[in-house]
C-alpha cells in the first residue's frame, strides 16, 4: 500500500479512537494517538502477517499491545481491515462488550490479556520461543519464521520484568522477537525518567545484546516502512527493538505532548474540535493485513542445545539429593513431582518445563536432561517466568513452571493475569511452609495457598506423599488452567498404595476401625501435606484417651468435595484445621466459609497455623515453636 493511502488510513485511526472513547466516556485516547503510524505501517505496509479467519494458527505473526490501555487503537485496526463494523466499536468499554478497556482474550484477535504493564514482552518472548519449538517438533519449516511483535510504552519499560525479558530474549538469541516502543515522554501524571533520550533506550537494549532501530520521527510512515523493511531483511540472530519518538496527543492540537489529558476521553465539543483538525477523512479506505505463505524448508540445527546442556551440567553438580536420607520408603513431594516429569515428558510431546533456577532442588533436572529443547532455564526471574509461561501456552504447550514456594508470592501480578489469559499453566511452589527448617523466614512460603486461593478458578493440590504427588501430578498434566502443586523439601513417608486413586475435587479419609462405643467423643482433623503425618500421629494417641479421630487429607484444596465433606462434618460436629501456613487464606479459611455458606452445625472449631515469625531450626522444633505438632492436636482435642 503506497504511502498516500497510509495516510488515509491513519486519519480514519484517529477518527476512530476518538469516537469510540468519547462514545465511551473514557479510555486513553492520547496513548492511542501517539501509535497510530507505527501499528498502521506495520498492520498495512505489509509486515504483519495473519489469517484472519484462523487467527491462532502457528503460521501467523502474532501481536501483543503491552501498553494494553490503548486498545482502541488495535480494535480500530480490525475495523479498518474489515473484520468488524464502526457501530460495534463504539460499543467500547460497555457491559457485554468484545471491546473491552484493556483487551483480553473475549476479542477474537487478543490471545493474552495486557493492561497490567511490564508484561508483554515476557509474553512476546514465550510466544516466539514457542512458535520455534512447535516448528520444530512438528517439523514444520517455514521460509519465514512467524515473528512476535510487541507494542511497549515509554513508562511500563520502568518496570523491572521487562529487563528481565530483554536479558534472556538475548541470551536465548530469541531473533523472532520484535520489540516497538512508543517512546512519546509523557506517562500518567508527569515525564517518564529518560524521556525523549533515544540514545539513552539505545545504550541499554545494545548493552543486553538487541539490535536496535531508531526512529527519530514516529510519525513519519516513509522513515517507519524503511525501518520495518530493514527488520523484515535482518536475518541475524539478535532480538530487535524499534526505538520511536512519538507525542502524545499527535494529530490534535491542542493534545499533542500536552500534561493532564493521560486516561481522559474528550467531550463532545471537545471532539468535534478534534475532529475538525483531521482534514478529508476517507470512510471507504480498508486496510489489507498480507496473509502468510506457508513455504517449508530446512531448519539449522538448535544452537540452544549446547548452553541448554550447560545449565543443566551446572545444576547437576550443585544437587541436593547427596544431602538428604537415602531410604526407599521415604521421598520428599518436590523429587517425587521433578520425577513425574521426566516420565509425562516420555509420553507427551507437548510439556514443557520453566524452572527459576531451582531444577537441582525441585528435580526438572532429569526432564532437561532427557528432553533439553523443551526445558528452559529462566533464571533467577519468577515474574519473568511466568509471563513466559503464558506466552508459550497460548501456542499450545503444556507449560509447568516451578521455584520455591515463596518466591511465587513476588510474581502474584503475573499469576493473575494468566487466569483473564484463559490460560493453561500448572505452577509448582516447593519448600512450602515452616517445615524446611534451617534456611528461615526468608525462604518459607507462608502465604502461597491464600495467594492461588484468591484467584478465581484456580486449582490447588497439596500433595503429601511420593504416590499423591504422581498421581497429582498426572491430573495436572490434562486439567486445563491454573493449577497449584504445593510441595515439600523434606522427606515423607509413602503412606498410599500404586493403584490409589485421586480426583478432583477429593480427600483421602484416614481411620483407625474401633468397635463402636458411644462414649467416645468425635473429633475431624481435617489436613494436608507435611502436618498430615502429625495429625495421624496424634490420631494414634487420641483413640487411647477414647477420641474417635477422623483424619482427612485434603490433597485437593480447591474446588472441595463439598458433598462428602458436608457429610463429614455434620457427622463429627468437632473440628481441627492444622496447617503449615499463615492463618489468612489457608485451609482453616477454605473450610471455614465452607462452613459458613452451608451453614453446616458444629461445636468446636479449632484452626492450628503458624501464628509467630518463623526462625531457623529443625522441622521439629519449628513445628512446636508454630504450635502446629502433634502434641499440640493432643493438647487441643483434650480441651473438647
Amino acid at each position: 500500500m503506497d504511502i498516500k493511502n497510509l495516510e488515509k488510513i491513519a486519519r480514519l485511526l484517529r477518527y476512530y479512537i476518538l469516537i469510540s472513547t468519547t462514545t465511551a466516556g473514557s479510555g486513553h485516547p492520547t496513548s492511542c494517538l501517539s501509535s497510530v503510524e507505527l501499528l498502521t505501517a506495520l498492520f498495512f505496509g505489509g509486515f504483519f502477517c495473519q489469517d484472519l479467519k484462523n487467527p491462532k494458527a502457528i503460521y501467523n505473526d502474532r501481536f501483543i499491545l503491552s501498553k494494553g490501555h490503548a486498545s482502541p487503537l488495535l480494535y480500530s485496526l480490525y475495523v479498518v481491515a474489515g473484520v468488524f463494523k464502526k457501530e460495534e466499536l463504539l460499543t467500547l468499554r460497555k457491559f457485554g462488550s468484545i471491546f473491552e478497556g484493556h483487551p483480553i482474550p473475549k476479542f477474537p484477535y487478543v490471545e493474552v490479556a495486557t493492561g497490567s504493564l511490564g508484561q508483554g514482552l515476557s509474553v512476546g518472548l514465550g510466544m516466539a520461543m514457542g512458535i520455534k519449538l512447535k516448528i520444530k517438533g512438528k517439523e514444520l519449516k517455514f521460509k519465514r519464521i512467524p515473528k512476535v511483535f510487541v507494542l511497549l510504552g515509554d513508562s511500563e519499560m520502568a518496570e523491572g520484568q521487562i529487563w528481565e525479558a530483554t536479558e534472556l530474549t538475548s541470551y536465548y538469541k530469541i531473533n523472532n522477537l520484535i520489540a516497538i516502543a512508543d517512546i512519546n515522554r509523557l506517562g500518567q501524571n508527569s515525564q517518564t525518567m529518560i524521556g525523549w533520550n533515544l540514545l539513552s533506550y539505545k545504550n541499554k537494549f545494545e548493552a543486553f545484546g538487541w539490535k536496535t532501530y531508531l526512529i527519530e520521527d514516529g510519525h513519519n510512515l516513509k522513515e517507519i516502512l524503511k525501518i520495518y523493511q530493514l527488520i523484515e531483511k535482518d536475518l541475524s540472530e539478535k532480538p530487535k527493538i524499534i526505538l520511536a519518538k512519538t507525542i502524545k496527543g499527535k494529530g490534535i492540537s491542542f493534545l499533542e505532548d500536552k500534561e493532564g489529558w493521560h486516561g481522559k476521553a474528550l467531550n463532545q465539543n471537545e471532539f468535534n474540535q478534534a475532529v475538525s483538525e483531521l482534514d478529508n477523512i476517507d470512510f471507504k479506505i480498508k486496510g489489507k493485513i498480507k496473509e502468510p505463505k506457508k513455504i517449508f524448508f530446512k531448519e539449522e540445527k538448535n544452537e540452544n542445545d549446547e548452553k541448554i546442556f550447560s545449565i543443566i551440567n551446572k545444576l547437576e553438580s550443585f544437587s541436593e539429593k547427596k544431602q538428604e536420607l537415602n531410604h526407599e520408603n521415604f521421598v520428599s513431594t518436590r523429587e517425587a513431582y521433578g520425577r513425574e516429569l521426566e516420565k509425562l515428558g516420555q509420553i507427551d510431546k507437548n510439556i514443557i518445563v520453566l524452572d527459576a533456577e531451582t531444577a537441582n532442588s525441585n528435580y526438572e533436572i532429569f526432564f532437561a536432561k532427557k528432553f533439553p529443547d523443551r526445558f528452559i532455564e529462566v533464571f533467577i526471574a519468577e515474574q519473568n517466568m511466568i509471563s513466559i509461561g503464558l506466552g508459550l501456552s497460548k501456542i499450545g504447550f503444556k507449560v509447568f513452571v516451578s521455584t520455591f514456594s515463596a518466591f511465587l508470592t513476588r510474581a502474584f501480578d503475573q499469576i493473575r493475569m494468566v487466569q483473564y489469559s484463559d490460560a493453561d499453566l500448572k505452577i509448582a511452589g516447593s519448600h512450602a511452609g515452616v517445615s524446611i527448617g534451617e534456611d528461615g523466614a526468608s525462604q518459607m512460603g507462608l502465604e502461597d495457598i491464600a495467594m492461588f486461593n484468591s484467584i478465581l478458578n484456580s486449582v490447588i493440590f497439596y500433595p503429601s506423599d511420593k504416590i499423591s504427588t504422581e498421581k497429582l501430578t498426572k491430573i495436572a498434566r490434562n486439567k486445563k488452567g491454573i493449577i497449584y502443586l504445593r510441595l515439600t523439601r523434606g522427606k515423607t513417608p509413602i503412606i498410599y498404595k500404586e493403584n490409589e486413586e485421586f480426583n478432583i475435587p477429593g480427600f483421602k479419609i484416614h481411620k483407625i476401625n474401633l468397635e463402636k462405643n458411644k462414649n467416645l467423643k468425635k473429633v475431624l482433623i481435617i489436613t494436608a501435606g507435611i502436618t498430615l503425618f502429625e495429625a495421624l500421629k496424634s490420631q494414634k494417641e487420641l483413640i487411647r484417651k477414647n477420641y474417635q479421630v477422623l483424619v482427612v487429607d485434603l490433597y485437593c484444596l480447591k474446588p472441595l468435595d463439598k458433598e462428602n465433606l458436608k457429610k463429614l462434618i455434620n457427622e463429627y460436629k468437632n473440628i481441627l484445621i492444622i496447617e503449615d501456613h499463615y492463618p489468612a487464606g489457608g485451609i482453616g479459611s477454605i473450610i471455614s466459609q465452607f462452613i459458613l455458606e452451608e451453614n453446616i452445625k458444629i461445636n468446636h472449631f479449632i484452626h492450628l497455623a503458624c501464628r509467630k515469625i518463623p526462625h531457623s531450626g529443625s522441622l521439629e522444633e519449628l513445628l512446636e515453636y508454630e504450635k502446629i505438632n502433634s502434641q499440640e492436636i493432643i493438647n487441643q482435642v483434650l480441651k473438647i
